[in-house]
């Protein structure tokens, strides 16, 4: 099921990208990898912010999975379907920026299931 939702969510963006002309994300594991465990970390640890308590922001920890810099995030919580994450993220100029930023190629979606719902992740990588 995770997976299934995380590459739903790619697949959302890739349609959101297509109808405005823009090019297509591939998905890269290394992205993904550090979507989901950032996701999980969240929710085990109870905060939901692009920064970790110990002050990791998302370049660090995209780097820590081997992904290069520049690079975006977005983040959700207690959204219960890639429906629904996607059209809050839409919704919300940051986040919508990042998704249909033109000089964005690559994604990684990571969803963690916590008690009270999914926490999301997307993790964006540019050219």
């Amino acid at each position: 099921m995770r997976r299934l939702f995380e590459d739903a969510v790619a697949e959302l963006v890739n349609q959101e990208r297509d109808r405005r002309g823009l090019v297509c994300l591939v998905t890269d594991e290394r992205l993904r990898n550090a979507a989901r465990s950032h996701s999980e970390d969240m929710a085990r640890r109870g905060f939901i912010d692009h920064f970790t308590p110990e002050g990791l922001s998302p370049g660090d920890r995209m780097l820590a999975h081997g992904f290069p810099l520049p690079a975006a995030e977005n983040l959700a919580a207690g959204q219960p379907h890639p429906l629904v994450v996607m059209d809050g993220w839409m919704n919300s100029p940051g986040h919508r920026v990042n998704i249909l930023h033109p000089d964005i190629r690559i994604i990684g979606v990571g969803v963690y299931f916590a008690e009270y719902g999914p926490v999301w992740t997307q993790n964006f990588g540019y050219a």
